[in-house]
């Protein structure tokens, strides 16, 4: 295998940021909170993510990130982006990545879905079926939820986002833009390209809900993700949610290790009033 097949994708951007140093403590917290390992050498930051790897030059204010691949570049792009305009805003921060996929328009982290499949849990939750072309990034970075992108009765054809020159989604206006909402990854099959969702039936103004409750066959939603943190390890959890939070608290318990224990607390009127849960045996639960 020649040098330049393996050689790692990498790109950089110039930072105008006159008080980065007040922020790098922020932003190095920020990345490390999606396990990120941080190092310092003179006035340079380090990162090594499992997926690749970022700097910040503090002397330059330059910013780097390198990837094996696309998907990795992508979402380290995505990190540096987000934590330094959280960060820095009160400067406006204008980021233009140079270097490689710089030109590219295609948001790595989308995916356009179309409903296959739709299933009643209880009363109350509805499990939905979306089929999609090459959803292995899905499994990579920790995150178990994605931001579902819907149509809505005052925009019912939508624009989707492309990839902006910051490395972040650059969104349609507001006349042609889907409204974001997250939701977990209940079960996903990269083989079979089927991602389910489980929402709540409710009543009131909530986006998803409305969305789930008129869903049909062949009707589609765009995706983004994975998104949330990687859950830190540990030999005992405690877990809380509300009815809203029950799909999110049975695909944790489903991923736990044997040793691993966990007791999930749901107060929940679904529960209280015996319906049956989609969660999985656990060491407790109280309803």
């Amino acid at each position: 295998m020649s040098q330049a097949s393996v050689r790692e994708l990498a790109c950089e951007a110039q930072l105008n940021l006159r008080h980065l140093p007040d922020y790098m403590d922020s932003i190095s917290d920020r990345l490390q909170s999606f396990e990120a390992d941080a190092s310092h050498e003179g006035k340079r930051i380090d990162f090594r993510f499992a997926f690749g790897g970022a700097s910040f030059d503090m002397e330059r204010l330059v910013m780097r990130a390198n990837a094996a691949d696309r998907d990795g570049l992508a979402r380290i792009k995505d990190l540096l982006a987000t934590a330094v305009q959280v960060y820095a805003k009160e400067e406006n921060p204008e980021i233009v990545w140079t270097g490689d996929l710089s030109g590219e328009t295609s948001l790595a982290q989308f995916r356009e879905m179309v409903v296959t499949d739709i299933r009643d849990l209880t009363p109350h939750m509805r499990r939905i079926r979306l089929a999609g072309e090459n959803l292995s990034r899905f499994t990579k970075f920790g995150g178990m939820h994605i931001r579902m992108l819907f149509p809505t009765r005052e925009v019912p054809d939508p624009l989707w986002p492309v990839l902006g020159g910051n490395g972040l989604p650059a969104w349609p206006a507001d006349d042609r833009r889907p409204v974001a909402r997250v939701y977990t990854i209940r079960t996903l099959d990269v083989e079979t390209g089927l991602i389910d969702v489980d929402f709540l039936i409710h009543p009131g103004d909530s986006v998803g809900s409305a969305w789930a409750m008129q869903a049909a066959p062949g009707m589609k939603v765009g995706i983004m993700g994975p998104v949330g943190r990687p859950v830190r390890q540990a030999e005992w959890y405690v877990l809380g949610a509300d009815e809203t939070g029950l799909p999110a608290l049975a695909r944790l318990l489903e991923t736990y290790r044997p040793r691993q224990r966990a007791s999930p607390l749901s107060r929940s009127p679904m529960m209280a009033k015996g319906k049956r849960s989609t969660m999985p045996p656990a060491s407790s639960c109280i309803g």
